[in-house]
């Protein structure tokens, strides 16, 4: 049998058993899982609402924030954007929009209010718009002239007080961001350009903007009706080997925190659109992570994108009154439990009590993280449910086992309820990196077998190219040589004529508004 969500591996049928034993006897069911903290796996916020699924460079896929490992007087925060970029996705690779403001936002008394934004602005240039190529050669430095598509972008902090802006210093001005990584041929050393990406400012705030590896670690196929309707679908990392385009921050502690006394901060981070008036919208926010997957419903996802902290009281009941313990019931016959689920308010809307709530706590969906916690020194995935205080729930770690710690959580672990819920993915299939910012190198577009009869380090070419190159005496000597290159030429004539009556039929096509 295959294994469920056991992280021992046991197989399906003992697992269900034994979940089944333990929630008889703690008196909460595995259909908990539908709550704030969501525990079947899903893309943290990945199209999570209909809205913003269509509109990727907008869509923030997840946010972080933990004490620095290497530097623990700062605080370290990620947030991603552009969900499942395939390294492949050319000759239009990956960049942010010029027409948004990526905040990132901090709650420092616990008032649901912001009292600190950083925004990140970006702006795209093109050095050469008569090629198709994102790099006319192979680029080895950012300032490399063989970079055609580059963006640049500003960092402002903002100060707030009720709401209004009281004061904006610039961090970061015109500053490179790091590109995506076409493959060996095009960025033979993308190490170095993502150091070269890395700017510190003098006021001791460092930053980071460029493609990584989704650091997310899950099995995505909880959507086909709950791993597969019989919980089969699970173990694999489903979003192994694509790309996200990243943000990282690192901030002194004494910058975002209210005081040495009360060191725990909400973060929470948004993406505001420039509509055709000139004016900004929200249309993207996260905090926790899975909120707006399994929480909201669909009348309520796109809301909610477009929702302050401040005003979550009109999503409670769907935290109350989770949908999901329902679904598990029906298809599994594990009874939901009674609500409403006023315990999972408490965690995950509030802080947990002692570690990472504030004083006079209003409730509301943040990602709350006491920068008074030094880091770890091992680092357990669970975080706090495994005695590691230094991660989730309080903040988020990139090695953190999100979907685990939930499904534990909402299954009662913290009231009694012991159990040893998971997904089978433990860990993300790259490893991360020791220092600033700490996310993996993305994925090279590059990836996948070499051509056939090539080796790594050669001059490898298409089978086109291959066949348009004498290779030495033949049978059919240079005749075969002319005859061959003359029929690749009439298919890329063949070619370029479908593509051109295609353009044209699509311009036939458009909307004439």
């Amino acid at each position: 049998m295959t294994p469920v969500f056991s992280r021992s591996g046991t197989a399906r049928a003992g697992l269900v058993t034994l979940i089944c034993g333990a929630l008889a006897t703690g008196g909460l069911t595995a259909a908990t899982v539908a709550t704030l903290a969501p525990g079947a796996a899903f893309a943290s916020s990945h199209r999570e609402a209909p809205l913003i699924s269509g509109t990727p460079q907008y869509d923030n896929t997840d946010l972080y924030a933990f004490v620095s490992p290497d530097k623990p007087d700062t605080t370290t925060i990620v947030a991603n954007w552009i969900p499942f970029e395939d390294p492949a996705g050319g000759p239009n690779f990956y960049t942010f929009a010029d027409d948004a403001q990526y905040d990132l936002h901090i709650d420092n008394n616990g008032d649901a209010q912001g009292d600190l934004v950083l925004r990140y602005t970006f702006k795209t240039h093109t050095k050469n718009g008569n090629t198709f190529l994102y790099n006319t050669g192979a680029v080895t430095n950012l300032a490399d002239p063989d970079l055609n598509i580059t963006q640049t972008y500003d960092l402002d902090l903002i100060r707030l007080k009720n709401g209004h802006e009281m004061s904006r210093t610039k961090l970061a001005d015109d500053v490179p961001a790091a590109p995506s990584d076409v493959g060996k041929a095009s960025m033979p050393d993308y190490g170095k350009l993502r150091s070269q990406a890395v700017y510190k400012s003098p006021g001791g705030t460092t930053t980071f903007a460029g493609q990584a590896d989704d650091p997310f670690f899950l099995d995505l196929r909880v959507f086909d009706l709950l791993y597969g309707g019989n919980l089969s679908e699970v173990g694999r990392d489903t979003l192994k080997g694509y790309n996200v385009n990243t943000i990282a921050v690192q901030v002194p502690n004494d910058l975002i925190r209210e005081s040495a006394h009360q060191p725990v901060v909400g973060i929470w981070s948004t993406t505001q659109r420039r509509n055709a008036q000139g004016y900004y919208s929200q249309v993207s926010r996260l905090g926790n992570p899975l909120v707006n997957e399994v929480v909201n419903p669909q009348k309520d996802k796109d809301r909610f994108n477009a929702s302050e902290p401040a005003y979550d009281a009109q999503f409670l009941k769907n935290v109350t009154h989770p949908e999901l313990p329902k679904l598990i019931e029906s298809i599994y016959k594990i009874k939901a439990p009674a609500e409403p689920r006023n315990d999972l308010v408490d965690v995950f809307l509030k802080g947990v009590k002692g570690l990472n709530q504030p004083p006079n706590v209003k409730a509301s969906e943040q990602l709350r993280l006491n920068t008074s916690v030094k880091p770890s020194m091992h680092p357990k995935r669970l975080g706090v449910l495994d005695g590691d205080n230094a991660g989730f729930p309080n903040g988020r770690r990139l090695t953190d086992d999100v979907i685990d710690e939930a499904l534990q959580v909402v299954e009662g672990e913290l009231v009694g309820s012991k159990n040893d819920l998971g997904d089978a993915v433990d860990k993300n299939d790259k490893k991360f990196e020791q220092h600033f910012p700490y996310v993996a190198e993305p994925t090279a577009g590059s990836r996948g077998p070499l051509a056939k009869g090539t080796t790594a380090g050669t001059d490898v070419r298409s089978q086109l190219g291959d066949a348009l190159r004498p290779a030495g005496p033949s049978s059919g000597g240079s005749g075969d040589t002319v005859l061959i290159a003359a029929s690749a030429a009439s298919g890329a004539a063949g070619i370029l004529l479908i593509g051109t009556a295609f353009a044209w039929w699509r311009r036939r096509m458009q909307r004439a508004y």
